[in-house]
């Protein structure tokens, strides 16, 4: 490298010396600003949170237990044919409302309205020959009591008249036979209700063990319940049962008609029945219900006035009056909860001022202030 590059021109020497000028400045300043005194430290006990309280009062508590249930209706009913064959008309359509008797189906009649008219034929000739049969019974009346006929002859009329008199009765047994018979290929609904689910098509064949639909009464629905056996001694017939909406609202309150006398082998666990209103739920729907054991009067707090740490509930009170109130957290002892609240085993009494609403910023000994 020769000399003349080592030369540098003079104002970028002067650049240099700023730059370097103002690299000290910048230092100064920084240990200027470290020199001065730190801010004070932030103090939470200095702050006044705003609270609401409500007092704690003694409310009814219900001792109760939720279970999932099913539906049914003791009016739903599985229509399958009472012959074979194949099917010709449908009458209604899935989700029509039907009377009781209504036509549902048709199963195609033609063979079995031969058959009855087969029947009703010789059932035809039977009469006439009882007819005959008769004719010839009075005219040996009248010629035994003359003395023409031998008492024999007579007999033997007497004995084809009862013969004849007898077949007449068969095929009219027959007859009826048939002719109810020829009722059961129109399916027709047993009770008024809803048509279900309609599985099978015109020109299907179908036989006894076909499902072809089915009709659920618009009354009549229960709730099956199955109660685990550690419950069953309290069931009884009449305990409250509450029907609930999915987001735990009560949708209907009704009560247990039918406990079972025996327990289910495969489940341990005991039938309960409760009646549901027409037009609540439908058959064969699942539905949360809530069965209440017993109702007490108690303390309860609010599921959103609690707060849980290492396994221990707190909430907190609000002490003192005025501008000089403060928090004061409390270590609860609760009962299972029961609907939005808590049963209150110890830890509060009647009358405290329970923070119900900002409890989440607090600590012990915080200052609040009550919002009205």
């Amino acid at each position: 490298m020769t000399e003349k590059s080592l030369l540098l021109p003079v104002k970028s020497v002067s650049a240099i010396g700023t730059f370097k000028a103002l690299v000290v400045l910048v230092s100064l300043a920084a240990l200027a600003a470290c020199s001065k005194p730190a801010a004070q430290a932030f103090d939470p006990s200095a702050i006044t949170w705003p609270v609401k309280v409500a007092e704690v009062r003694q409310i009814v508590i219900a001792d109760s237990s939720e279970f999932v249930a099913t539906v049914k209706s003791r009016n739903s009913a599985t229509l399958q044919p009472q012959v074979e064959g194949e099917i010709t008309r449908i009458f209604v359509k899935s989700g029509e409302p039907v009377k009781a008797g209504q036509a549902i189906l048709q199963i195609d009649p033609l063979k079995q309205q031969a058959a009855l008219g087969s029947e009703e034929a010789l059932l035809r000739s039977k009469r006439a020959t009882l007819e005959l049969a008769r004719t010839q019974l009075d005219r040996s009346k009248q010629l035994s009591a003359s003395g023409v006929i031998a008492k024999q002859d007579f007999d033997q009329a007497q004995t084809n008249f009862d013969a004849a008199q007898a077949d007449v009765a068969a095929y009219e047994a027959a007859v009826r036979q048939q002719q109810v018979q020829l009722k059961y290929y129109n399916v027709v609904s047993p009770s008024e209700g809803i048509v279900g689910d309609i599985p099978v098509h015109l020109g299907d064949r179908v036989s006894t063990n076909t499902m072809l639909t089915t009709v659920d009464g618009a009354s009549g629905l229960e709730a099956y319940i199955s109660i685990p056996l550690e419950k069953a001694p309290q069931l009884k017939s009449g305990l409250p049962v509450e029907i609930l909406n999915d987001d735990g609202t009560v949708a209907v309150t009704t009560s247990v008609t039918f406990v079972s006398p025996q327990a289910d082998a495969a489940t341990q666990t005991v039938l309960a029945k409760a009646a549901i209103p027409p037009g609540k739920l439908r058959p064969a729907q699942f539905a949360r219900v809530r069965v209440i054991w017993s109702r007490r009067e108690g303390l309860a707090v609010p599921v959103t006035a609690v707060s849980r740490v290492g396994g221990q509930f707190f909430a907190y009170l609000a002490l003192g009056d005025g501008q000089n109130m403060k928090a004061a957290q409390r270590p609860l002892q609760l009962g299972p909860i029961t609907g939005d609240n808590y049963p209150v085993l110890d830890g509060l009494q009647n009358g405290d001022k329970l923070i119900v609403s900002g409890a989440q910023n607090l600590t012990d000994g915080a200052k609040v202030a009550v919002l009205p």
